[in-house]
């Protein structure tokens, strides 16, 4: 019986994780080069208007890997999605997804968005010859949250990559980014 119970559980949570992740999917699939550029302008505006402290940092980044809007749901297992643009001074360069799986106790629905600050060439170029970056693995990343961005300067920026969230809605506890995948997509309309 308890055999049973933990092969139903176990099923449970596989058609779970796949509903979840076809949902993210959905609603963030099938955009164009231009809409996701148009998205990027949109959300690096919003960011550096409350943080410029990321509008400083952008000037020194030697490029930012943007991420207008990632839909997150789960029920114990969870999955994200989103399409972003990598920014090298002002103009997009390439054009990635972000995917991201997640185990453990959580419930909701949100949207959000991200951006990568990559202060070194070094952490670009890993960004490129890795064809596919599961963050957590590779150059150091340091999330920048309201707390340390009050006290964080460009003088004391010294780490390869630098996280900044914004737009956080829906009703879902926490952001992270470790375990999620980048990888590179080629968009239609994308030259």
């Amino acid at each position: 019986m308890k055999t049973i119970h933990c092969t139903i559980r176990g099923c449970l949570i596989v058609l779970a994780a796949i509903s979840v992740l076809a949902l993210a999917a959905g609603k963030a699939q099938a955009a164009t080069a231009q809409e996701i550029d148009k998205e990027v302008d949109k959300a690096l505006q919003t960011l550096f208007e409350k943080s410029p402290q990321a509008k400083q940092l952008a000037k020194m980044a030697k490029g930012i890997l943007v991420f207008p809007k990632i839909y997150k749901a789960g029920f114990i297992v969870g999955g994200q999605y989103g399409e972003g643009a990598l920014r090298i001074h002002g103009t997009t360069v390439a054009y990635f997804k972000s995917i991201g799986a997640s185990y453990g106790l959580q419930a909701g629905v949100q949207s959000f968005g991200y951006a990568l600050f990559f202060m070194t060439y070094d952490s670009l170029k890993y960004l490129f010859n890795s064809k596919g970056w599961e963050i957590g693995v590779g150059p150091s990343i340091v999330v920048v949250d309201a707390g340390a961005a009050s006290s964080f300067t460009t003088t004391t920026a010294k780490d390869d990559i630098y996280a900044f969230f914004f737009s956080q809605k829906g009703l879902m506890a926490g952001l992270g980014l470790q375990g999620t995948k980048i990888t590179p997509f080629e968009p239609e309309g994308a030259e």
